[in-house]
């Protein structure tokens, strides 16, 4: 069996191809070209496009067997009746209803019980305040459509209006115990169903439309898995939908992903629960990992290698400043999108090296922060999979181990969230899907020597976050 996937993930489109008989893999990735330059807003179109261009190349003279798709959690935009967009796609990084949120979120009443509902927070990255933001900008809602970027792409392929519990679930629509959407919240933001996809299983195929095979070069008639939200599929293409294996994906943004059997909210809300394809997912996810990284390697060495830069870093965290990395706002645990990042305890001495050396401390000590409210909340996991950026960086890479007290899996998968869509792809015509090793990856211990050195450390970061 051949199948194809297809992303369009924030920032760039990927493709893969692969052959359950052989075990041949090729993924082929694109930036997105926006005629605006602004990630945050994109145009729909152009980015179905670019992705179905990409998709085309990949398969170009192939059989293919299968489509699944895979694509961001939080992106909305409205259409017309007739599903043209006629507004861009707002992706997660949008802040612009964050004043709304800011003002909802002083009704701590109205905050719990959104949260125990939807297993979201009020925050600007949902759709679902995207929604009310439109409303208040002066969209009449009961005479538009609404979808995010994923499902787009799939009504492009398949002329339907459909889109998976799991994407569904990061909208902030979706009643998360139940798996459908929530009537008591589509009332509060003022939507109604018929204005929403409707809600399908990975195994509700649909064949590939003449419009959609033109786009792709292929046959009409074609089995296309309706699309599954990145964070979800990047669970089970790393082998975690078990209980008790979290992924720790420290990537532009960082996430820490947990399966569990029932549905799981924080007291404090300082976590989401959304669904993957197979389970329950509780987790955390944070605005700022490598992407205030590349800002100080930018910033303070001109954009010097990670390797360079990497030789002349301290060998402990006694004598640098604390950072708090909030350069693009805080998700979890606080849900803060105005709050700044900062350096506290900057003297003389201190040279950008000890500045670099702060920055990846306190991106690691955020993630830290919600994985002991993650532990609070469903104990200890018993293996942490560690993916992403920071696997370019050995010296990062051991601090994490060291910081988290545990070991870390390096999880040689780049593309983790293709290989589950394969999963589900493989899983829609009846085939297994297993030739990958997700467990593949050297391990890195915590040195005895460094955990309370930067457990130290944490005290003061937490000192500082807590006055910031």
């Amino acid at each position: 069996m051949t199948g194809l996937v297809l992303e369009s993930s924030t920032t760039s489109a990927k493709a893969m191809i692969y052959d359950t008989d052989t075990g041949r893999v090729e993924v082929r990735t694109a930036p997105f070209v926006f005629a605006n330059g602004d990630a945050a807003m994109q145009d729909a179109e152009s980015v179905f496009e670019q992705t179905a261009a990409l998709g085309r190349q990949v398969c170009e003279g192939r059989r293919v067997d299968v489509i699944s798709l895979s694509g961001t959690w939080h992106s909305v935009m409205l259409l017309d009746k007739s599903l043209k967009p006629v507004t861009p796609v707002y992706q997660w990084p949008y802040t612009g209803a964050e004043a709304l949120c800011a003002e909802l979120r002083h009704d701590a009443e109205l905050t719990g019980w959104f949260y125990r509902r939807t297993g979201c927070m009020i925050s600007a990255i949902y759709p679902a305040f995207k929604l009310v933001n439109f409303k208040r900008q002066g969209y009449d809602l009961s005479r538009h459509c609404a979808m995010g970027q994923g499902s787009y792409n799939f009504y492009r392929l398949t002329g339907q209006f459909a889109e998976t519990a799991c994407m569904a679930s990061g909208t902030g629509l979706l009643n998360t115990h139940t798996r459908d959407y929530d009537d008591e919240v589509l009332q509060f933001v003022g939507v109604g169903r018929e204005s929403l996809p409707r809600l399908k299983g990975f195994g509700d195929v649909q064949p590939l439309s003449e419009a959609g095979a033109a786009a792709l070069g292929l046959s009409a008639g074609i089995p296309v898995v309706p699309c599954g939200a990145d964070g979800g599929l990047n669970q089970t293409g790393a082998g975690a939908d078990t209980p008790h294996i979290m992924t720790f994906s420290a990537g532009t943004s960082g996430a820490l992903r947990l399966a569990v059997e029932q549905p799981v909210l924080a007291d404090d809300r300082s976590l989401w629960c959304y669904l993957s394809p197979a389970s329950w997912l509780a987790g955390a996810a944070t605005s700022g990992c490598c992407n205030c990284v590349d800002w100080a390697r930018q910033r303070l060495f001109g954009g010097a290698s990670y390797d360079d830069i990497e030789k002349g870093l301290p060998r402990g965290p006694e004598d640098t400043p604390v950072f708090l990395p909030f350069l693009f706002g805080e998700r979890c645990p606080g849900w803060n999108a105005a709050r700044q990042a900062e350096f506290f305890g900057v003297t003389a001495r201190h040279d950008a090296h000890d500045l670099y050396h702060s920055v990846l401390e306190g991106v690691l000590y955020n993630l830290f922060q919600c994985y002991r409210k993650l532990c609070d909340a469903v104990g200890t996991p018993r293996e942490i999979r560690l993916s992403g950026g920071i696997l370019n960086s050995e010296y990062w890479t051991q601090m994490a181990a060291d910081i988290f007290e545990a070991p870390m899996v390096c999880a040689d998968m780049p593309h983790a969230s293709l290989m589950g869509a394969a999963t589900m792809g493989a899983q829609a015509l009846g085939e297994k899907f297993d030739f990958f090793d997700a467990q593949a990856g050297k391990m890195v211990y915590p040195k005895p020597e460094m955990t309370p050195r930067y457990a130290e450390k944490y005290a003061r970061y937490l000192e500082a976050y807590e006055r910031g």
